[in-house]
């Protein structure tokens, strides 16, 4: 890989990483169904009439936009509201690394199952200091993060069945289909309509940059030069960056917002992030 584009690789991890914390700052203003809805929103309506529909299925399309969009990011902002800090939501969503293998249903190598059992005992631990009170989740927000990651699993099959397709132009047109189940949601669950409407109204300056920086810098930046770059390389050469995610997690959240790293968090992390990187040596074999 060029350095050029490993740089671009470690800049899309970085942003994706550093994220949760931008994540907590607008869900300190806004409800987090509000929050997914104005993220969406942003990255699909200014652009649609710029950027032409990739040559793909609508279905797809629509099916990638509501797991990405009320799957994945309306659970996950539900979560981090009250029940998961930064750090440990960037670390518990890589689950999806193995619900994506188990979805694909590929057969796994010995080592992979290791791997498997390495994240198992990892997550096993988070589980267990969440059912006993820990600092910074409980259970509730280790189910939703975790069902998080599922769909976002099943979103990565769904778009690698699209083929070489245009990525920005899939991440735009699928963008907006997630903004009509984040509306009915955001009116269910967080709080009204009248409740919503107070938000929108009473949002800053800080709201709304975080929603700007979730629309074009994490999903239109981020998963754009994703896609981009496992267009050109192969997943194995490319995947790899992705275990700095939670180190750019955990690491952002302890310095900006005093997220607390005691010796189970950093000994869970270490398992979960062994079983990922074991995982990519085995599949690169």
């Amino acid at each position: 890989m060029p350095v050029s584009h490993l740089a671009l690789a470690l800049a899309v991890v970085a942003v994706w990483g550093t994220n949760f914390v931008v994540i907590k700052w607008g869900l300190a203003e806004l409800p987090p169904f509000l929050l997914a809805t104005l993220r969406f929103a942003m990255s699909s309506l200014p652009l649609l009439l710029f950027i032409r529909r990739p040559s793909t299925d609508w279905w797809r399309l629509a099916a990638f936009g509501v797991l990405l969009g009320a799957g994945q990011f309306g659970l996950l902002f539900l979560a981090m509201k009250a029940d998961i800090s930064p750090g440990l939501a960037s670390l518990v969503v890589q689950a999806q690394v193995f619900f994506t293998i188990a979805i694909h249903g590929h057969r796994m190598k010995p080592a992979q199952v290791g791997a498997l059992a390495l994240a198992v005992a990892g997550m096993a631990w988070i589980g267990w200091q969440a059912w006993r009170g820990g600092a910074g989740i409980s259970p509730t927000g280790l189910f939703l993060v975790l069902s998080a990651a599922l769909c976002w699993a099943v979103a990565n099959v769904v778009a690698r069945g699209a083929g070489k397709v245009d990525a920005l132009g899939f991440m735009v047109w699928s963008s907006l289909f997630a903004v009509p189940p984040l509306v009915v949601l955001s009116v269910a669950f967080d709080g009204g309509a009248e409740v919503v409407a107070h938000a929108l109204a009473a949002a800053g300056p800080v709201a709304w940059a975080v929603v700007f920086w979730q629309a074009v810098g994490n999903t239109l930046f981020g998963y754009g030069a994703w896609n981009w770059l496992l267009a050109r390389h192969p997943p194995a050469t490319v995947t790899p960056a992705a275990l700095l995610v939670p180190v750019f997690g955990m690491g952002a959240s302890a310095l900006a917002l005093g997220e607390s790293l005691p010796p189970w968090k950093l000994g869970a992390a270490g398992l979960v992030m062994a079983g990922l990187a074991l995982n990519l040596w085995a599949a690169s074999r």
